[in-house]
């Protein structure tokens, strides 16, 4: 068969099946959302609203963290009429989820998954997943999926790095991934000779479709350029990326030197699959199943076109419900429509974790880019990692090319002094290679007083 023929049955015959043994309800959610997606904002919005209804009343019902934390607040949910009422109740923290973990479970929960965020910014975080809120999220990515002229079934190549995932590859789940010829390349070493092992792989398999972290993939991209081996004759439609930040020096290089274009998402374990980025370049809100509100500091609401806190409120969590959930991201709910012509919110400005962000030693916050420029802008350099031990101390770690240009030391601490303060003591390390976080994830910038910052 021919690969649009074989495609055709895996995403109409076999994914289904998949999910049908698993109990997910995946297809019929998809194909509501490929209508749903075309509605004006109005009807987006009370659909929102009677899910919202519903999720609150199950929650006062059937989960005990809700039901005595309702009484308190004196927060009854048929008051509700109107999705920025939501603003009553208080702001669901991590701190509180660990805190309150099988009080959060709902009455009559069953086939609840355990999960878990990565902890490459902190203490792991353990929650749960229904079967509702995994069809819905699977749904969602698959619908996305779809708007760049890719389906479940056309060749792909994932580079990844997530415990979870690399230890699920049993026998049954490496025929699964055979069937629906994906390939997965673990993004835990990046050495030149592993990477020279992805680019043969990925040479070979001749991809429609790249997933992972733009951290990794562009690292791929750009060992392949410099050892002379091509990536752009491959016929890859598209690379989506997500998990980490997505820099317009990633974005060109893997655009170009893979020759596809580059499609961002946005979302987690914990919070959902949030937004995603269509073929017209906007970051589209996964609105039927997720409400984002931008908070300030004090975790008051803020008006669309004003940056702050991303909070969201998953509405397929019944069995385990996140309501108001902190992220800890930075963005800017837009108030531009799409030319698409999709009813789905427009977020931007998505600035990362507070690991993302550093902290200046007279208390002002800035975000990683502003020393991330300062190593960006000096020769000689192939890799580097920014760690802010404290508000005096910030250590750099440079992986050099054939040799350092001189003065390249002075010239990272002068950078970092200027930025952070005159006080700081800026120690630079020259290492072989920088590993990964146990994620897998390669972070430039990590700030643990950023982090001590943090919502807990």
């Amino acid at each position: 068969m021919g690969r649009g023929v074989y495609t055709r049955f895996c995403a109409g015959v076999l994914f289904p099946l998949h999910e049908r043994l698993k109990r997910h309800d995946t297809v019929r959610i998809r194909r509501e959302l490929e209508v749903s997606q075309w509605w004006p904002v109005e009807r987006l919005r009370a659909l929102q609203l009677d899910r919202l209804r519903t999720l609150l009343r199950s929650a006062k019902q059937r989960v005990p963290y809700y039901r005595d934390m309702f009484v308190a607040q004196r927060f009854n949910p048929d008051d509700i009429s109107k999705l920025a009422d939501i603003a009553q109740l208080p702001l669901l923290t991590k701190a509180l989820i660990r805190a309150n973990t099988d009080r959060m479970k709902a009455d009559g929960a069953r086939n609840l998954v355990r999960s878990n965020t990565g902890g490459s910014s902190g203490e792991p975080l353990t929650f749960y997943l229904g079967l509702d809120r995994i069809s819905h999220d699977v749904a969602a990515k698959w619908r996305a999926t779809r708007w760049w002229g890719v389906d479940i079934g056309d060749r792909e190549i994932v580079v990844w790095g997530s415990p979870i995932e690399l230890g699920a590859q049993d026998r049954l789940r490496a025929l699964r991934d055979r069937a629906l010829r994906t390939r997965l390349l673990p993004a835990f070493e990046m050495s030149a000779a592993r990477i020279d092992e992805f680019v043969a792989e990925i040479r070979g398999t001749r991809p429609k479709m790249l997933f992972g972290y733009p951290s990794s993939l562009s690292h791929i991209a750009r060992h392949a350029r410099a050892t002379g081996q091509r990536l752009d004759d491959l016929g890859i439609e598209v690379a989506f990326v997500t998990s980490e930040r997505l820099y317009d020096d990633q974005r060109a290089s893997i655009g170009e030197i893979f020759n596809c274009r580059v499609a961002n998402g946005y979302g987690g374990r914990d919070a959902g699959f949030i937004a995603h980025e269509c073929p017209d370049g906007e970051m589209h809100v996964t609105a039927e199943d997720i409400i984002v509100e931008i908070v300030d500091t004090d975790g008051k609401p803020l008006p669309d076109g004003r940056e702050g806190e991303i909070v969201v409120t998953h509405l397929a969590t019944a069995d385990f419900p996140l309501i108001r959930y902190r992220t800890g991201d930075v963005a800017t709910l837009s108030r531009r429509t799409c030319r698409c012509g999709r009813g789905l919110p427009v977020i931007e400005n998505i600035q990362g974790r507070s690991t993302d962000f550093v902290v200046a030693q007279d208390g002002t916050v800035m975000h990683g880019l502003a020393l991330i420029y300062i190593l960006r802008e000096l020769s000689g350099i192939a890799a580097f990692k920014i760690i802010q031990e404290s508000l005096t101390l910030t250590r750099v770690q440079i992986v050099p090319e054939k040799h350092v240009p001189a003065g390249t030391d002075a010239r990272i601490r002068d950078g970092v002094r200027k930025r952070l303060g005159a006080g700081v003591d800026v120690v630079v390390d020259v290492v072989e290679q920088i590993p990964a976080e146990r994620s897998g994830k390669f972070r430039y910038v990590i700030s643990h007083v950023a982090t001590r910052r943090d919502p807990a």
